[in-house]
């Protein structure tokens, strides 16, 4: 995988309550491409923050319904992944999101 695609491939840090219950059992959630595979995503976070990735678990989030002035809309969905650290890895980074 090539440098430019793995900084395509993490979008950014999905902080939500969910997602700060599961740092603490360091499982970190990212939103991440659409087209992103699972050992693109595991490579682009063992590359990118240097740590040991265990399991990854990525799936899609559909678009909200939602009623607007002109009749029904649709929100853009999104892709994101639980990523699990190998034992006795942590992100210190996502330490201050909470």
């Amino acid at each position: 995988m090539n440098q430019e695609r793995v900084f395509k491939v993490l979008l950014g840090p999905h902080v939500t309550e969910k997602a700060a219950m599961a740092a603490e059992r360091n499982q970190y959630v990212f939103k991440v491409a659409s087209d992103a595979t699972k050992p693109e995503i595991k490579k682009a976070v063992e590359i990118l923050f240097g740590k040991k990735v265990g399991s990854v678990q990525v799936l899609n989030v559909k678009g909200k319904t939602k009623r607007t002035a002109n009749g029904v809309g649709l929100r853009k969905g999104y892709r994101k992944a639980y990523v699990t650290l190998a034992a006795g890895e942590t992100l210190e980074d996502f330490s201050g999101a909470e």
